[in-house]
């Protein structure tokens, strides 16, 4: 049997959050280890509990210690916490902010209860998820800032064929076996385009991964 997911839910609005200790407290694979009304409150509970914590579900606004400075300091302090925004900010450059500052994955509060719950699971299995308004938010702040290549030479890194085809099925959420049966390649072979890509690009996670390649604009994901 697989091990819990075990979450903390970090928000200031008594009522949400206890909403959300209600809905994962309804999922057999979820465990709630802790709710928490803002930033400091986790953190002086965490040297107890970090080794306990997968997912963090934190909001933005909060009074002692909002969600920015909050996932800053785990990042730098306990980077095995996956950092899940869930808030009700749609801004597109806080939305890149907070991705590039290293949060998992980033929902807005009027989601489906649904989304959330497979928000945690492919965060705990991948280390992000980013749903189509963070590709679309990623996708056009890299075109307001006029970052994105123009042409494959421009690129910081030269990729093959196969590693573009690969990188695009990874963009789509393809796990190694997905993209092996798609491609009529092996798992294995599979495994060695993706370490070359993260290689190549110089990332050490498939989130990253998926932000060059929006970044350069290099896969059509139909956003």
């Amino acid at each position: 049997m697989n091990r819990r997911i075990n979450i903390a839910v970090i928000d200031d609005q008594n009522l949400f959050r206890q909403s959300l200790a209600v809905l994962i407290n309804s999922v057999d694979t979820f465990n709630l280890a802790g709710e928490y009304q803002g930033g400091n409150d986790f953190i002086s509970a965490l040297e107890a509990i970090a080794e306990n914590i997968d997912v963090a579900i934190v909001d933005l606004d909060m009074p002692d210690m909002n969600g920015i400075e909050l996932n800053k300091y785990l990042q730098a302090n306990y980077p095995a916490i996956k950092v899940v925004v869930l808030t009700g900010h749609a801004n597109e450059m806080l939305i890149t902010q907070m991705i590039n500052s290293g949060a998992a994955s980033y929902l807005l509060k009027n989601c489906e209860a649904s989304e959330l719950i497979y928000t945690i699971e492919a965060v705990n299995k991948n280390g992000f998820y980013f749903n189509a308004e963070v590709k679309h938010a990623l996708k056009n702040t890299n075109l307001q800032r006029a970052v994105l290549t123009k042409s494959m030479n421009q690129l910081p890194a030269k990729l093959t064929r196969r590693e573009l085809q690969v990188l695009e099925l990874i963009c789509k959420d393809r796990n190694n076996t997905e993209i092996a049966d798609k491609l009529f390649l092996s798992v294995r072979t599979i495994e060695g385009h993706r370490n070359s890509l993260m290689n190549k690009i110089g990332c050490q996670t498939i989130a990253g991964l998926v932000m060059f390649a929006l970044k350069h604009q290099l896969v059509d994901l139909s956003i």
